[in-house]
């Protein structure tokens, strides 16, 4: 969002982001001056006065269009934007919903209904698509694919480790360091990296691995090292801002997710030319090649986990290999400015569409919507 948001261009868009309140706190500081920033919680049907308050905005600022993002905030905003009569709305699903249960899951149903006041869905990977055709049952001529990109201008030139990192975290000079960079939550798959660092070091016993990323299990996976008896190896550093340092860092990074939308890491991991061992879920398979930009295994397998970062550790010309391909596949496919392009064609194809249909007031105004409320870039 906040990419869009800096991106996009200001001849045809006036920009808002409305947003959950500790979301909006955060980002405040990043955001564009230009960009009307609204604090707003709103996740569910029964929060009557958000709703009437967001309604209120959505006529107030005569949004054109709405960016919603996720499940949760979609189901609200979608609806509640085509009742105010707001001409178009984009969504953005990114993930495969994996955490949902019972009525919310079902057949999609709830999805299909709330579908109806949506334009176009933006998915951000090629998997990710056939999960919204095939799983969900939506329209597959309302989605388009339009993969994630990031600023990659950060990594243009290729760092070299920082020694004192490495010494500060207690680390020997020749001591091959392992990176994992994600929030400490269940669907990123930390406990399946741990459990595979007592195969790693049966190996390579001065392998070490580091945790960035701050998250509700942090408590329990440092329970898990302690009885794996791991805690010389494995330091958890919270979160941290600096992440080319930390990937320069890294011998090799390691994404042992569940599942994922399209990992913004892994894209990240491959520009700074690191070597990356990530699991083969939706999305990650379309960054992380297997044995051309990197090796893949399956999701919740620790022995094959350990045995991809062996084989990384062990052959060093294949490590730098894969990840001057990976470094070169990044560059060519995942760019900030491609993503930002095909978004906003995407806004004013839609736009478009609707000035057929009907006489045109003025230039498009753009809403995203963030989890549990909506970033509006209007």
């Amino acid at each position: 969002m906040l990419l869009l948001l800096g991106g996009l261009d200001r001849k045809y868009f006036r920009l808002h982001l409305i947003c959950p309140p500790q979301l909006a706190g955060n980002l405040r500081s990043d955001l564009p001056e230009d960009v009307h920033l609204v604090p707003l919680y709103l996740e569910h049907l029964h929060h009557v006065s958000a709703g009437l308050r967001f309604a209120k905005i959505l006529r107030k600022c005569r949004i054109d269009i709405l960016h919603s993002h996720l499940f949760r905030a979609s189901l609200v905003a979608s609806p509640l934007a085509k009742f105010c009569r707001v001409p178009v709305t984009v969504e953005t699903p990114h993930v495969a919903e994996m955490w949902r249960q019972g009525w919310l899951r079902g057949h999609f149903l709830i999805d299909r209904v709330a579908g109806r006041a949506v334009n176009r869905y933006i998915a951000v990977s090629e998997a990710n698509a056939r999960y919204l055709v095939d799983t969900k049952r939506l329209p597959s001529q309302k989605i388009q694919v339009i993969q994630n990109g990031c600023n990659l201008e950060r990594f243009r030139t290729v760092q070299p480790s920082p020694v004192d990192l490495k010494r500060n975290l207690g680390f020997a000079d020749d001591d091959p360091v392992l990176l994992v960079l994600a929030r400490l939550e269940a669907q990123k798959g930390h406990h399946v990296l741990v459990e595979a660092m007592s195969a790693v070091r049966a190996q390579f016993p001065n392998a070490r691995l580091v945790c960035v990323g701050s998250g509700s299990l942090q408590s329990q996976l440092k329970e898990q090292v302690e009885k794996l008896g791991l805690e010389e190896s494995v330091r958890f550093v919270g979160y941290q801002s600096n992440v080319p340092d930390w990937l320069a860092l890294a011998d090799v990074v390691v994404l042992p997710s569940f599942f994922e939308g399209l990992p913004l890491v892994a894209i990240e991991a491959l520009a700074a030319g690191r070597a990356v061992v990530a699991t083969a879920v939706d999305g990650t398979t379309e960054v992380v090649i297997h044995e051309k930009t990197g090796f893949t295994v399956p999701p919740g397998n620790s022995a094959a986990l350990a045995a991809a970062i062996c084989r990384m550790l062990g052959n060093a010309k294949l490590r730098q290999t894969l990840a001057e391909n990976g470094r070169r596949w990044a560059f060519e496919n995942f760019t900030l400015q491609r993503f930002i392009d095909q978004t906003q064609q995407l806004y004013l194809a839609t736009w478009e569409q609707h000035l057929r249909k009907f006489q045109p007031r003025r230039n498009p105004a753009v809403s995203s919507t963030a989890p549990a409320a909506s970033p509006r870039s209007s």
